[in-house]
């Protein structure tokens, strides 16, 4: 455990020609290893960390509760529980580890110190960088309130997710509207995930010729691997998916139901295009961090500008020796996934290890990820990949270029005990 100075603030006493003034200073900690980030990335490092014998080291992370977020596809799906998917967040952090339960507001890499809300000084001699990312609501105009209204919802929230069964259990026609942001987001198959299991719902209960179901994606086409959006584009092409490309939603105007996105012009520019709805599932833009955008780990400008700079094989900073970023906040060119983390988390720990021993860091990530794409009830491709975005399987003798009802079993039970169970724990 690090030498605590206490938590909050201490005071100094000065002296001065009339009396003793007290002066309020940050207190101080220090570790040999301080983790930003107690969700997947953090704690599958931090576990993984303690297990090879680190026991000077601090996590900062200020929620109570830990989510696993891929579930709330099934839970918008309604066959999965909200509940089902939290948990304490003390009961995975592992034994010995100092949990700071605050928020990490600044970080100096000169210093060689964390910042945090309260003021608390937090030293290391090694950083793992791993907030995760932010859901940027406000950026979408009347998003905040149009989500008050019954026919706007969004899987990428723990209260929302319910909301949106009961939003397409109670749908009985009209225009059903999802979107996907032009920034990089959590699991970028999760947008298009829900909009196929409710064209699923609504043609398995009779309702699918009275429903138009539009897909408004930020991006420029279906999925980023070929061999994958090949099979996806046949399920837009089974459900009759109208799907309009480059389009950034940018308002929501909910006591119109309209849809307000951003489209780029033929001649140059852009121009708005207004879709009206009467059921609205909205993927919000994501970034990283705020305090990870305006500090010094991240880029400055540029394609990768505020997401923190790694090395794509070593998930080294190349600034900042002493400090290894993973995850959904970092600039590796890959899907932020947990199966990304899960291949990225002892790669980092490998190479840190070598790092606090005086060594070359030598273990290398090849930009593995996989995006479970849930296609129907009981139907589920599993997109693998690398960083050059070929087809990387890892399950032998099947064929994962076919929507399985195995693979969606292996999602809705095996994923989560092998998250809960072994994953966080640094067995997996």
């Amino acid at each position: 455990m690090g030498h605590a100075l206490g938590e909050g603030m201490t005071f100094q006493q000065t002296a001065s020609p009339a009396s003793a003034a007290l002066v309020r200073v940050p207190a101080r900690e220090h570790f040999r290893v301080v983790l930003i980030g107690g969700g997947t990335a953090g704690i599958t490092v931090a576990a993984r960390l303690r297990r090879r014998g680190v026991t000077d080291m601090a996590l900062i992370e200020p929620s109570a509760k830990h989510y696993y977020q891929p579930l709330w596809t099934l839970v918008g799906a309604g066959v999965s529980r909200a509940e089902d998917s939290v948990r304490d967040e003390a009961d995975f952090i592992p034994r010995g580890t100092r949990w700071i339960q605050e928020r990490a507001e600044e970080v100096d890499p000169v210093a060689r110190e964390v910042r945090t809300t309260s003021g608390l000084r937090v030293g290391y001699d090694f950083l793992v960088v791993a907030p995760g990312i932010q859901l940027d609501w406000d950026k979408v105009r009347g998003l905040r309130e149009a989500l008050q209204t019954p026919c706007v919802s969004s899987n990428y929230d723990f209260h929302l997710a319910p909301k949106t069964w009961e939003m397409i259990r109670g749908f009985r026609g009209g225009t059903a509207l999802f979107t996907h942001p032009a920034t990089p987001v959590k699991c970028a198959g999760a947008p298009q995930k829900i909009m196929y299991l409710a064209a699923d719902h609504w043609r398995r209960t009779g309702l699918r010729e009275q429903v138009k179901i539009l897909f408004g994606s930020g991006g420029k086409v279906i999925f980023g691997v070929k061999p994958f959006a090949e099979v996806l584009q046949g399920v837009v092409n089974r459900y009759g998916i109208d799907t309009r490309f480059q389009h950034s939603l940018v308002e929501v105007r909910g006591d119109r139901k309209e849809a307000v996105f951003e489209v780029p012009r033929s001649e140059g520019g852009t121009e708005q295009v207004v879709i009206g709805y009467d059921l609205l599932h909205v993927t919000p833009p994501q970034s990283a961090p705020d305090f990870i955008q305006k500090g010094p780990l991240s880029h400055a400008q540029g394609p990768n500008k505020g997401w923190v700079k790694a090395d794509k094989y070593t998930l080294q900073h190349p600034d900042y020796p002493e400090v290894f970023a993973l995850g959904d906040a970092s600039d590796l060119p890959t899907s932020r996934t947990g199966a990304a983390i899960r291949d990225q988390a002892p790669v980092l720990v490998e190479n840190l290890l070598a790092v606090m021993a005086g060594r070359k860091p030598e273990a290398r990530y090849d930009g593995y990820a996989s995006c479970p794409l849930t296609t129907a009830y009981g139907k589920l491709l599993l997109a693998e990949f690398d960083y050059e975005g070929k087809p990387a399987p890892t399950f032998p003798f099947i064929n994962t270029f076919q929507e399985r009802r195995d693979m969606w079993l292996m999602k809705k039970h095996g994923l989560p005990r092998l998250y809960w169970g072994f994953m966080l724990r640094g067995l997996a």
